[in-house]
């Protein structure tokens, strides 16, 4: 299966999941068009749909996420990319400086296309709250101030493999591989990503 993304960190976490499965991730480092909308699902599915016109024999998949903070009314929700490259995690939590209301959700969307099938969309939702300070170096995005419901440290502090335990990325891609694993019950992946 091959991952659209820039983004290696993404890649790696796919790899670390996926993998378990039975399900080689590669990556494909292609600027994708991000259409504007407040739904998760509509920006992967349009750019999963559009990057596959290209490749009809691969599986391909398109992830983007969003952290929605409620005091916020739900910023920076699908735009978390740009307002990580633009505010980054202290500009969030400066919005946040005399908030009480902390609480938060990240959300994954993921969109998997290929010959065969429509569109398939695996999401994950992972309820927690904004830390007072970023805490911890492992991880990328708004993982150093995003601590999980029943956890006491943030993402960028529990290290991948424990993030990979409860993410929202990784609750969608284990959806994914169950999907997957029902439509093709051995592996019909090529190891450059193509169907057999």
């Amino acid at each position: 299966m091959w991952l659209a993304t820039g983004n290696k960190q993404k890649v790696d976490e796919a790899k670390a999941i996926l993998e378990k499965y039975g399900i080689p991730v590669r990556q494909l480092n292609i600027v994708k068009t991000e259409i504007q909308s407040f739904s998760l699902e509509d920006v992967a599915r349009y750019a999963s749909e559009q990057i596959s016109e290209s490749s009809k024999q691969r599986l391909l998949a398109v992830e983007d996420s969003g952290l929605f903070v409620s005091s916020l009314n739900g910023f920076p929700g699908p735009y978390s990319s740009y307002v990580h490259k633009t505010l980054g995690v202290q500009g969030v939590l400066q919005l946040l400086a005399n908030q009480h209301d902390r609480r938060a959700v990240f959300q994954c969307a993921l969109a998997l296309s290929g010959p065969g099938f429509r569109t398939k969309i695996f999401t994950g939702t992972v309820p927690g709250r904004i830390a007072s300070r970023a805490e911890g170096s492992s991880g990328f995005g708004f993982d150093p101030i995003f601590i999980p419901n029943g956890a006491r440290l943030t993402f960028a502090e529990s290290g991948r493999d424990v993030k990979n335990k409860y993410s929202h990325r990784a609750l969608a891609f284990r959806k994914l591989a169950a999907w997957y694993g029902k439509r093709w019950p051995s592996s019909h992946l090529s190891p450059n990503g193509a169907l057999k």
